[in-house]
């Protein structure tokens, strides 16, 4: 197995980002082995999630490079996804379809199947029992976070870039995704989550990024 430590995978350089005229950060560098965890943190407004969807390829930085593995993401757009996870704030789920039906309909996307056996077992582990075949809009908003969390535990993703995934769960969904992010980094994941709330995911493999005005 690869060794987490021995060269970075994601490498960011001088990266920039501009919302309007305003400069959210700037020359910001920095590199992630696999086996490590960033928690990024900074004051709303500061460009924490500008910099995950330009991680995750969603936009464009005003400047600097993002690579995985030495190549820059922007020349390997198809092969950069297939390694990537991203969560934001939008759960992403369509309210017709039940939640076995959107965690199926998640793996196609990403290139790889689901039997429906396992959809509503991975629903279950992610405390959702009984809910399983409900069409997703008649869900609570903590119901339709663990349907999007879901993909977490079907996903052979290694990068995963997590905004605020725990907003909205409860004590015990929330020390599951503590896990699920933990097991994710022993198996040499890298995992880059946004959080306001105090969990326990931080491990000596973590590191913290402050953007604006915080320091870690």
């Amino acid at each position: 197995m690869h060794n987490g430590h021995s060269e970075p995978n994601l490498k960011i350089a001088g990266l920039s980002c501009v919302r309007g005229d305003r400069v959210l950060f700037s020359d910001l560098s920095f590199s992630l082995a696999t086996g490590e965890l960033l928690h990024l943190k900074g004051r709303n407004g500061s460009g924490k999630t500008t910099l995950l969807r330009a991680l995750a390829g969603l936009m464009l930085p005003e400047s600097g490079e993002i690579l995985w593995c030495g190549e820059d993401i922007r020349r390997m757009r198809e092969e950069y996804s297939r390694h990537l996870l991203y969560l934001g704030h939008l759960n992403g789920i369509k309210g017709d379809l039940s939640a076995v039906e959107n965690l199926r309909v998640s793996a196609i996307l990403n290139g790889h199947r689901l039997s429906e056996s396992r959809a509503w077992e991975v629903l279950g582990e992610i405390g959702l029992q009984g809910h399983e075949d409900l069409p997703s809009k008649h869900l609570s908003q903590g119901q339709k976070r663990r349907v999007a969390l879901a993909r977490l535990l079907i996903s052979p993703a290694r990068i995963w870039i997590l905004d605020e995934p725990f907003t909205a769960l409860d004590v015990a969904a929330v020390e599951l995704l503590q896990a699920v992010i933990s097991r994710h980094i022993e198996h040499q994941g890298i995992a880059i989550v946004t959080t306001h709330q105090e969990v326990a995911i931080l491990s000596e493999h973590t590191r913290t990024l402050s953007l604006g005005h915080d320091h870690a």
